[in-house]
């Protein structure tokens, strides 16, 4: 019978040291800069010349892509193709991160538009709009401790976060294109 005292704690890997602290302040800085944003639209506005239509068909390919990817990632994974697996997810990534960068150049660029449905329709955009909001901050830690677990082959760390962020972050992203198309005929 072993003696839970004598067991040694897993070995840390170095990285985290820097890696951790890293991801942490980026997962609370960056919604921070985005909320920041939307509150003093009006401060932080500049007429950067972007046709106000273009940003969200941009983002909603941008989008739309990385669920596929997401589901490609699944797929290669389950076929325990790990390099495929790991393109595709860091391309997920990747496309996020663009994501990130031309929403934030929109929302410097032009006002909001506000949803002009009734009914069911709007009841039903906004809770997908909502949910797509309150889950896209997760997805940032979810997605970027994942990686680094992945990259640092953690795999047991890796599959245990993976849990959570796959659903997740496949559900910012089908939401994120059905916001479009909600949004689209507004633009």
């Amino acid at each position: 019978m072993t003696d839970l005292h004598t067991l040694k704690p897993a070995p840390k890997n170095k990285r985290d040291k820097v890696i951790v602290p890293i991801i942490v302040a980026l997962s609370i800085l960056i919604p921070l800069a985005v909320a920041a944003l939307i509150l003093f639209d009006d401060a932080l506005s500049y007429d950067l010349g972007i046709n106000r239509g273009t940003l969200p068909a941009f983002h909603a390919i941008i989008n739309g892509t990385t669920a596929l990817l997401l589901i490609l990632g699944l797929y290669f994974i389950t076929k325990k193709n790990v390099t495929a697996h790991r393109t595709v997810m860091v391309s997920a990534f990747s496309l996020s991160a663009v994501f990130l960068v031309s929403y934030v150049i929109s929302k410097i660029n032009a006002d909001p538009i506000p949803y002009g449905g009734e009914g069911f329709l709007r009841s039903l955009y906004f809770f997908i709009l909502i949910s797509h909001i309150a889950l896209s901050v997760p997805v940032l830690p979810l997605a970027m401790f994942a990686i680094y677990r992945g990259t640092t082959q953690e795999y047991a760390k890796h599959k245990k976060i993976v849990r959570y962020t796959f659903p997740i972050w496949l559900y910012v992203a089908v939401t994120g294109v059905l916001v479009y198309f909600f949004m689209q005929p507004y633009y």
